[in-house]
């Protein structure tokens, strides 16, 4: 039986962050992926927005790691020749009311570390944006937008020039706590199982991390780990009008904890807009273009050039939100589970936005919490 001091359960994004900043040549790293290659499901069907640290609670792993992620996002984009672009971020208010919680807005992000918030007069708007309406707006310098797929290139290269391993095809189907960590199976592209032990075991699954975890012996529901499938379905915005604005122009933010829907622009200047969101029972990226009028509604009062014909149905994707439908935002959850007698396991649940802007962020902590373990 083989062994291994770090395991890594799941591509996407965040593990494959984890997984650069882990390799070395002295440590026996493994990225174990069921997929046929990294980030095939949320972290490849985002946004690819970098966020300045606006939204999320003070105090908050979110808060935290998005504002540090930003940062490192950032270098490691200019250092490597990551498309990137730093855009910044509008917040716009349409009524009195949203422009009077700007403020408090504005305050929150700063509580959280995110640079250089400031408000902006509807006459300062125009000047940047001068086919946006609104009375006011949050002016957000330190959001902008990247390449997933480059990002994601980038950290599986550094991996694996790091002497790290990492499995395709490859699914993990068993978890036993062993003496000095555990004893993984994994099931192979040819339905082949093998088994190796590993010192540490990194569960990095994104929408399968609830499953990893009960694999392991936990019960999801006591230690409130059962992920919700949150879906977020994308329209594009006919070509003609990609060039009608140059920046993120987000709403105020609608009650229920979404961001509302907002341009989405990608690193070639092609223009979506979402996501709208809303929980599901099962994973499917299929687009209900019924939803074409809600988003033209949506948009409308801080877009007026968006016409109806302008819409079409475009893609989606899956959150896994630990939030239940209806109740209160959770933040991050990054622990090793010695407390519940999984000494080595580390266990990365509800991992969704900002989970893009902080995964290199995410990477630098859980390799902090390695380098005690191995």
């Amino acid at each position: 039986m083989e062994e291994v001091d770090v395991t890594i359960i799941g591509a996407g994004v965040v593990g494959l962050a984890i997984a650069s900043r882990v390799a070395r040549s002295d440590r026996n790293v493994v990225l174990v992926e069921r997929h046929e290659g990294f980030g095939r499901e949320t972290s490849s069907r985002n946004s690819g927005v970098i966020h300045a640290g606006i939204y999320y609670s003070a105090g908050s792993l979110k808060a935290r790691l998005c504002v540090e992620g930003n940062g490192l996002l950032y270098g490691i984009c200019e250092e490597n020749g990551i498309p990137h672009k730093p855009l910044g971020k509008l917040i716009v208010a349409v009524d009195e009311e949203q422009e009077k919680g700007l403020e408090g807005l504005m305050e929150a992000g700063r509580g959280n570390g995110a640079r250089d918030l400031r408000i902006l007069s509807s006459r300062e708007v125009q000047r940047l944006e001068p086919n946006v309406t609104c009375r006011a707006a949050l002016w957000a310098p330190s959001s902008g937008i990247v390449d997933p797929h480059s990002l994601m290139s980038y950290f599986e290269a550094t991996a694996r020039s790091h002497d790290a391993r990492i499995a395709y095809r490859s699914e993990v189907k068993s978890i036993e706590k062993a003496a000095g960590g555990f004893r993984v199976a994994i099931e192979d592209a040819q339905g082949e199982v093998f088994p190796i032990t590993t010192r540490v075991l990194v569960n990095s699954a994104g929408l399968e991390s609830g499953n990893i975890a009960a694999l392991a012996g936990i019960d999801i529901d006591e230690a409130g780990y059962r992920i919700n499938y949150c879906k977020g379905e994308f329209f594009s915005l006919a070509a003609s009008k990609h060039d009608m604005t140059q920046r993120l122009i987000y709403p105020f933010p609608p009650p229920g904890g979404s961001v509302g829907i907002h341009t989405v622009p990608d690193v070639e200047g092609v223009v979506r807009l979402g996501p709208y969101s809303y929980f599901v029972d099962s994973i499917d990226y299929a687009v209900d273009e019924t939803y074409k009028e809600l988003f033209y509604e949506s948009v409308k009062p801080f877009l007026p050039f968006v016409e109806l014909e302008d819409l079409e149905p475009e893609t989606s994707g899956m959150l896994p939100k630990i939030q239940k439908p209806g109740g209160p935002a959770r933040d991050f959850v990054i622990v090793h589970e010695e407390d519940r007698g999984l000494e080595g396991l580390i266990d990365l649940i509800g991992i969704e936005s900002p989970g893009l802007t902080s995964s290199p962020a995410i990477g630098r902590l859980v390799a902090e919490m390695i380098e005690e373990m191995v």
